[in-house]
């Protein structure tokens, strides 16, 4: 299970542990995003720092109408306690944790401040 909390600013922040390419632990502050279809978007000075291979170029339509064009990474994830390789969204903005991460998950939150949100694996994602 992965536990998160409310911030006072009604955000769900998870925080997240990424892999640097020697293997080291980084921690991030992110906050999952259900309007995001991807799977973790970073700024572009942590993809560097992480030293994170490049994969492809990506292209979506943003909620404000807009077409944006960024970079797309592979990294490892620490999670629900395991390393996974993912793809990593390079945007210039708060890190954000999209549907495909939470795939085969059930998301119980609770919309008041402090309160402490769950993942919860389910059994046939």
């Amino acid at each position: 299970m992965i536990t998160g909390t409310v911030s006072t600013d009604r955000e769900a922040v998870l925080k997240l542990t990424m892999l640097n390419s020697q293997g080291q632990e980084h921690e991030y502050v992110t906050v999952v995003d259900t309007g995001y279809n991807g799977t973790l978007t970073l700024p572009p000075r942590e993809i560097t720092a992480l030293g994170l291979r490049w994969h492809r170029h990506g292209h979506a339509l943003l909620a404000d109408g807009s077409d944006a064009m960024f970079g797309v990474y592979t990294g490892i994830v620490i999670w629900d306690g395991q390393p996974i390789t993912i793809t990593v969204d390079e945007m210039d903005a708060q890190p954000l944790v999209g549907m495909s991460l939470m795939y085969g998950y059930e998301l119980l939150l609770p919309i008041l401040d402090g309160s402490t949100f769950t993942l919860k694996r389910t059994l046939n994602p």
